[in-house]
């Protein structure tokens, strides 16, 4: 299963009033654990950096100047996500932006149904909250020392983190079943019947028909009614 966590830089809050795309990062996650395939890149947004913004990420229309518009990456972008299921926290905020670029450029949008918000499963397993980015590091002792500013990759970095323990971290199911038959295994009350996995080949026979020979010749031995004859395999 292969997902893009990612996150966005901008302008502001409005990709519909001008607001642009500064900076994307994405990370690339096969069955819940990190591959170490990166995207980043740095995006001149054709207008100034409003202060507001710069306070946040602290790129700045200087550093920005000579970086890529989004219409010389965006096909390198969706080459990297491909069909992937895509993760981001308070994800409709940063897919207004990735559709509002590639409406520009006359190309499709993103299905929402591809979109997994991160923000929103926080908010249903931690109800009380808080469950911002840094509030969740917290919870789940993940190291944010690095974050003295928001910065896309790293941002996808750490909710990566965050997201693989959001869905019930690394050791959930080990690999061995979908992490939703493994949760729903283990939400059965206690004294119901659990599915058993059968092994589609058996295992060899540890001991040869000789030993157990051996075995039943010396409980015999004993005489009498014992206790051990009920344990003894029957030959045939």
């Amino acid at each position: 299963m292969r997902e893009i966590v990612f996150d966005t830089e901008t302008t502001g809050l409005n990709p519909l009033g001008g607001d642009r795309i500064v900076e994307i990062g994405c990370v690339e996650l096969i069955n819940r654990l990190p591959t170490g395939e990166t995207f980043h890149v740095y995006l001149n947004p054709e207008r100034d950096m409003p202060d507001g913004a710069f306070r946040v990420h602290g790129l700045s229309s200087e550093f920005l100047a000579d970086k890529s518009l989004f219409s010389a990456v965006a096909d390198d972008f969706l080459a990297f996500i491909g069909d992937a299921a895509l993760v981001a926290h308070n994800a409709s905020f940063d897919m207004g932006f990735i559709n509002a670029e590639l409406v520009r450029l006359k190309l499709p949008v993103i299905d929402n149904e591809r979109v997994i918000d991160t923000l929103q499963l926080a908010r249903r397993k931690h109800p009380f909250g808080p469950n911002s980015l840094d509030a969740l590091c917290q919870r789940y002792n993940i190291d944010n020392s690095r974050r003295t500013k928001h910065g896309a990759l790293l941002d996808s970095e750490i909710l990566a983190e965050v997201y693989i323990e959001l869905t019930g971290g690394r050791q959930a199911d080990l690999g061995l079943a979908p992490i939703e038959s493994a949760e729903a295994e283990r939400s059965k009350p206690m004294g119901t019947n659990r599915t058993h996995r059968v092994r589609p080949t058996a295992l060899a026979e540890r001991l040869t028909e000789a030993e157990l020979g051996a075995h039943r010749t010396f409980v015999a031995s004993f005489g009498g009614e014992i206790v051990w004859k009920d344990y003894i395999r029957d030959a045939s």
